[in-house]
């Protein structure tokens, strides 16, 4: 096995969702991510997130977030674990954090508190709201960034109470932009020897995301607002539309593909008449032209039409997630993976969105709390003796 991050290791201080993601990227890219668990609280919170279990201490939660890593039970805040920790801070090429923005200064997890014992660490800090700030010793989680950065005022009917997404995309969006961050540090890092500080918060990378919707605002002052079925705030077609036995989503939003569907749904008078021949028509023209085009997709079904448009229109089917994971497309396109596990039966999981074109990509379940405690104490020198004296003492476990 050859991965790009081979040979990469990772000491991550990190728990619950949006650092466990962003570094499960890195882990299923051949990174070594060392999970450093407070086994005092039962480790990683994410290991008790219901209502699914595999087990005690083993979530179908904690899973979805930790495959590929080892666990390193340690308690930071003991003078003994915190040696421990630097010795194996000394061999590791970044440190990770997801704590609130207080936090990894008083545990001793800055760029500052680390370079004596190697200048060349990265030190990646994901938090809230960011370490400095009035802010900085705020909690802080994904359903409260979409509300202050304006997702929920664009997300919903129009008539309808504001909505958040249906899934913790903060968390997730921000946990990616983390591994990127690390990445960049640690391509710095081994150009010029030198390590640093690189901060990634939930509140930055939702104002972030709000991409060209900011910029209309900030340059035109235009407040983009919730359209009809999720509609783009701009181009027609770009909507759900309703077929004979339920909904599709379909984005001509390209000229061509306006062409290509009205040739497939026999409307050539569409690209002709003033009201629907071009992007500014029918945007002006929106309420009759989606009546028009409902009309003609009632007339067959979702798996119809999808056919037909196929390669030509962009579209989909509108799916539960059942209908996502079951989807033949997957299991064409090997997404789904099972992934070994100690003590249980493998753990189905989605593969990474990262393919490695000839290369296997690891398949390991997330692990135990202190699965790798003695393994990785063993590296750095600890003799067994030693082990057992600092579990004895409640160090390790």
């Amino acid at each position: 096995m050859s991965l790009p991050l081979e040979g990469v290791r990772v000491l991550a201080v990190e728990q619950y969702g949006a650092g466990p993601f962003g570094t499960q990227h890195l882990a299923d890219l051949g990174a070594e991510v060392i999970k450093v668990e407070n086994f005092k609280d039962g480790g990683d919170i994410g290991r008790s997130v219901g209502p699914h279990f595999f087990g005690p201490g083993d979530s179908h939660f904690f899973q979805a977030f930790n495959r590929n890593k080892r666990s390193l039970a340690l308690d930071l805040k003991h003078p003994d674990g915190r040696a421990a920790f630097l010795a194996l801070v000394a061999r590791c090429d970044a440190v990770f954090d997801n704590l609130r923005g207080d936090l990894p200064a008083s545990l001793g997890l800055t760029y500052a508190a680390l370079a004596e014992t190697n200048p060349r660490v990265v030190s990646v800090h994901l938090s809230a709201y960011g370490r400095t700030g009035s802010r900085a010793a705020w909690p802080g989680y994904d359903y409260l960034m979409q509300a202050e950065a304006g997702y929920l005022s664009l997300t919903g009917e129009p008539d309808g109470p504001p909505s958040r997404f249906g899934l913790s995309i903060v968390d997730l969006m921000t946990g990616t932009t983390a591994a990127m961050a690390l990445l960049a540090g640690l391509l710095e890092a081994r150009a010029s020897g030198k390590g640093r500080d690189l901060d990634v918060s939930l509140f930055d990378v939702s104002l972030h995301t709000l991409a060209y919707v900011a910029t209309w605002y900030l340059n035109a002052g235009v407040a983009t607002e919730r359209q009809p079925r999720s509609g783009h705030p701009s181009l027609t077609p770009s909507q759900l539309y309703r077929t004979a036995d339920g909904w599709i989503f379909l984005m001509c939003n390209k000229e061509k593909f306006w062409r290509n569907f009205a040739a497939i749904v026999d409307r050539p008078d569409w690209l002709s008449r003033p009201e629907t021949a071009s992007f500014a028509a029918r945007l002006a023209n929106r309420p009759q032209v989606n009546a028009e085009i409902d009309a003609v997709l009632q007339t067959a079904t979702t798996a119809d039409w999808i056919a037909r448009f196929a390669g030509r229109v962009p579209a989909a089917p509108v799916l539960d997630v059942p209908g996502a994971l079951d989807n033949p497309f997957l299991a064409e396109q090997a997404r789904i993976l099972s992934y070994a596990a100690d003590g249980h039966a493998p753990v189905r999981g989605i593969a990474s969105p990262v393919r490695v074109p000839g290369e296997a990509q690891p398949q390991q379940s997330a692990p135990a709390l202190g699965a790798d405690s003695d393994a990785l104490l063993a590296e750095i020198g600890y003799t067994a003796a030693r082990i057992a004296a600092l579990r004895e003492a409640g160090v390790i476990a």
